[in-house]
């Protein structure tokens, strides 16, 4: 009988050199989930690829030989054979694969817990096998119901609310000042990822314009554009501090670069308006007496990463609520799929003694010629009512075994014990 696995690496086994390797784009991956869904070894498969884990979601009737058909194929595109990922690999089946489907869909098993891309990234894997047609009804009801598990720990907990990363802390700061940042100029004084990072998620938020200002002009010009903003000659960014709100600085400078003096001089025409900067330089960019200015709010790396730390606690406090979810959604999944599984060996039952009912009714009834339509009609509703009875027990408590996880076995009983699926005589 065909069993859903999961099987996989991921940044908690594997180095990122090894996941790099396996990592594929959409069109070779769609070429793989073809061919090891083609060798008939797989009844259903989707492969999920990204930065942080390779993952394998399947039927099978043997896991252990689909599991290495799919890493022994996925290696291949760089030559990274099976036996040296084998170590790395881990193998979840039944209950254990449903909870890790719902803890990866939820964030839950993420690098950083709460990242909302992990949740697009699998409804990505899965368009992709539904277009390969390796998606069958137990995958499809697997991957619907994660997405919805997913939807119920975003709404139920606040795992997502809390800012984990240095980058969106500043910007978490940004708002608590601000408000709202609809409309606030920006100030990017050196343009290298962190702080293009912040800045961009500021101008998530609704921050702009942009002004861009580094050492290097080319490097100025290309952040610039990417950010839909202007870029500034670095010796005349202090001459733009009258027109933002928010200056991020990220230098690399071995002293710093924002002086009291230059910013005094810009205080001057802003009309008491706030400003504030986000430190992110090491060694700092901003001289610590510039927060000694009124109006001016000024948080470095340090203060930043005070906030990381405690919102990162906040996070774990989150998670023990969407893990209690996912257990919840893990229990009514199998309790579905657990009378799924027996619904076929109860409707077997039923047929095999609907069979035997209705020839023991045909033979009580030539020895009764002489019986009316009523005698007939309470012969037929006894034994209807006889059979019901039998199979009321039975029934009941093969799904109770199935959700606990022991219907597999009871249904090969019932179907010994009860010659189903085989043709007998009945005499």
């Amino acid at each position: 009988m065909a069993e859903l696995f999961v099987a996989g690496v991921s940044h908690k086994t594997a180095p990122i050199a090894v996941r790099e390797q396996l990592a594929v784009e959409e069109d070779k991956l769609r070429e793989i989930l073809l061919d090891v869904h083609a060798t008939g070894i797989f009844s259903e498969v989707i492969i999920l690829s990204t930065c942080n884990r390779v993952e394998v979601y399947g039927v099978a009737d043997v896991p252990g030989e689909a599991r290495a058909l799919a890493f022994r194929r996925l290696g291949q595109q760089r030559g990274l054979d099976l036996a040296v990922l084998e170590p790395m690999l881990y193998t979840k089946s039944g209950t254990d694969a449903v909870r890790h489907c719902f803890q990866v869909a939820a964030s839950l098993d993420s690098m950083i817990i709460g990242e909302p891309q992990i949740l697009g990234q699998v409804k990505e894997a899965f368009a992709l096998a539904q277009s390969c047609q390796s998606v069958g009804p137990l995958l499809h009801r697997l991957l619907s119901q994660a997405f919805a598990v997913a939807k119920k720990v975003r709404t139920e907990t606040e795992l997502a609310r809390h800012a984990v990363s240095v980058s969106y802390a500043a910007v978490e700061l940004a708002r608590k000042i601000f408000g709202s940042l609809e409309g606030k100029a920006v100030l990017l004084i050196g343009a290298g990822k962190m702080g293009e990072l912040a800045a961009r998620h500021l101008v998530d938020q609704g921050a702009f314009p942009i002004f861009v200002a580094n050492r290097t002009w080319p490097r100025a010009q290309e952040v610039a554009r990417v950010l839909a903003g202007t870029p500034v000659p670095f010796d005349e960014w202090p001459e733009t501090l009258k027109a933002v709100d928010i200056v991020i600085t990220s230098t690399g400078a071995p002293e710093p670069i924002v002086r009291k003096g230059d910013v005094e001089r810009g205080l001057h025409a802003r009309r008491s308006r706030p400003l504030f900067f986000i430190d992110i330089g090491v060694p700092r960019d901003v001289e610590p007496s510039v927060n000694e200015l009124e109006a001016v709010f000024c948080y470095d790396i340090d203060d930043l990463r005070q906030v990381v730390e405690s919102n990162v606690r906040e996070r774990l406090r989150e998670a023990q609520k969407a893990e209690a979810v996912v257990e919840r959604e893990v229990a009514k999944f199998l309790a579905r799929a657990g009378d799924l599984e027996v619904v076929p060996t109860i409707v077997s039952l039923r047929e095999r003694l609907e069979t035997i009912r209705r020839g023991e009714v045909e033979k009580a009834l030539v020895t009764l010629p002489s019986a009316d339509p009523q005698m007939r009609q309470a012969i037929e509703s006894l034994s209807q009512s006889i059979v019901n009875k039998i199979l009321h027990t039975p029934i009941v408590k093969l799904r109770e075994l199935s959700r606990s996880g022991h219907g597999r076995s009871w249904t090969e009983m019932v179907h010994e014990l009860f010659g189903l699926g085989r043709e007998r005589d009945e005499e």
